[in-house]
This record gives C-alpha cells, sequence and structure tokens, in this order.
C-alpha cells in the first residue's frame, strides 16, 4: 500500500512534527539543538519558507511552516535528511534518527495560527520540563509577541 500523497500548494500553512526513532532523543545536547535551528535557518531561506514558530522538545520538534512556492516535500527532506547526517557524523552513529514519515497538518491561518502557535511554544511547559514558556530556549516563544500564558 503506498503513502497518501502530500497536499501542497502556494501559501499553504503546516504544522509539522517529527519524532524520533523509537520516540528516543534526537538531541542530545545544545550543540545537537543548535545545529538544528542552524539547518532549519537555512532551509527556510533555501526553499522561500516563513516559520511562524517552532519549539524543539527531546524527542520530537514541532513547526509551523508556511510554505509560499508550495515545496514542504523537497525542504522537509533536506531538513530532515541533513540534520540526520549530521547528528550520526557528531556521534559516530549510523541509520535513521527520526521515526517514520514526519507528520504534517494542513492549517487554516485565519482560524488557526494564533491558537497554533500557543500550542508549539506551550509544549515544554506542558511536559514538565520548564514552568513558563520564556524559561525554554528552544522555541521562538522570545521572539514572538503574542501572550501565550
Amino acid at each position: 500500500m503506498s503513502r497518501p500523497v502530500r497536499i501542497q500548494f502556494e501559501g499553504a500553512l503546516y504544522h509539522i512534527t517529527s519524532r524520533g526513532d523509537r520516540r528516543e532523543a534526537i538531541y542530545e545536547d545544545d550543540e545537537d539543538r543548535s545545529a538544528f535551528l542552524k539547518t532549519l535557518g537555512e532551509v527556510t531561506e533555501t526553499f522561500n519558507w516563513i516559520c511562524h514558530a517552532y519549539c524543539l522538545m527531546t524527542n520530537h520538534y514541532h513547526l509551523v511552516i508556511e510554505t509560499p512556492d508550495g515545496n514542504l516535500s523537497k525542504g522537509m527532506r533536506q531538513l530532515n535528511g541533513v540534520y540526520t547526517q549530521a547528528s550520526n557524523r557528531r556521534h559516530q552513529r549510523t541509520g535513521h534518527l527520526f521515526q517514520g514519515r514526519y507528520k504534517a497538518i494542513l492549517v487554516d491561518a485565519d482560524a488557526y495560527l494564533l491558537e497554533l502557535t500557543r500550542y508549539v511554544v506551550l509544549n515544554p511547559v506542558r511536559a514538565g520540563m520548564v514552568s513558563a514558556p520564556g524559561l525554554w530556549s528552544w522555541s521562538s516563544y522570545q521572539g514572538i509577541t503574542v501572550t501565550v500564558d
């Protein structure tokens, strides 16, 4: 049975998540998180994406991405592929880092963007990792002006 085709079009907005293989950590330390964010920045620039929000957890990440050029699949292949290669090199591993295919939920920007952004940056609070979103360095919370309390 083949995988369903991704819905891609110009100006689409997605809530994207990807989890570590066997639910294992995809970031072992802050250097890994920095490397992921650097790769995300490069992919965002290369593929003309707009990143509205992000949050790096221990074994998964959340992104809110807008694709003005309708090229989500190509960019995600680059993001997860380049980061996996860098992580494997750094930690002297081989094989998969991510569990299967990333999840991309198409979002209605007008009705849901604010609520989705809140959800993404509040993940570390809900997981008990920090008591307030501003205490988690690995999300876009500090760069947005939305009240999430």
